[in-house]
């Protein structure tokens, strides 16, 4: 009984933190659900373009997008889908290292296994993140395109954080912008493949 009072606590404090999370995201960044004077700079549209051109959009994605054309995964991100990618933002791919960035972009291949590794088959909003940490009783694991796990928890201060293969966390910073073939969550960390 202590163990599932402490998952429905677990999920509820999540739940609290992604609205507080999002709430703190939407005064820092435009509203994108509404319409903006001619002056004010344009955000990333909902659903107005495919998730290439999502990230292609904003400069806090900037090095990931780079990185997407780098290891030739256009064409892929470019289909149906429905695709849930969690982005490293700017900040995230400046924490990375020089000696393996350098590696990343020589290697193309290598490369696009790190990017497919934060792509996930599907489309999993912050809703439907929120039911299967639930259903997993505050764990939940997701399929990369490549079949790979994320496996995605609620950390002590109660953030989504993705924990990759090699055991480093990175936590989910921003949810749900929308695509028209899926849906992109910003991340704080570049998360590794075995």
């Amino acid at each position: 009984m202590n163990m599932k009072k402490s998952v429905l606590i677990a999920v509820a404090a999540l739940g609290i933190g992604f609205l507080s999370n999002n709430a703190m995201a939407q005064t820092q960044q435009t509203d994108t659900t509404k319409t903006a004077p001619a002056t004010t700079p344009a955000a990333p549209a909902a659903a107005s373009g495919d998730v290439v051109g999502v990230l292609s959009s904003t400069t806090d994605f900037a090095p990931l997008a780079l990185a997407v054309k780098t290891a030739d995964l256009e064409t892929t991100l470019k289909g149906p889908g429905p695709f849930t990618v969690f982005a490293p933002n700017d900040v995230a791919f400046s924490k990375v290292p020089k000696p393996t960035m350098d590696d990343l972009t020589k290697d193309h291949g290598k490369l696009a296994k790190v990017l497919k590794y934060h792509v996930v088959a599907g489309k999993y909003t912050k809703a439907d993140i929120i039911k299967a940490l639930s259903a997993g009783k505050g764990k939940a694991v997701l399929k990369t395109i490549d079949g790979d796990n994320l496996t995605l928890s609620v950390n002590d201060k109660s953030n989504l954080q993705i924990v990759d293969a090699k055991g480093n966390a990175a936590l989910v910073i921003s949810f749900d912008t929308m695509a028209s073939n899926g849906v992109i969550h910003g991340l704080n960390g570049v998360l590794m493949p075995q």
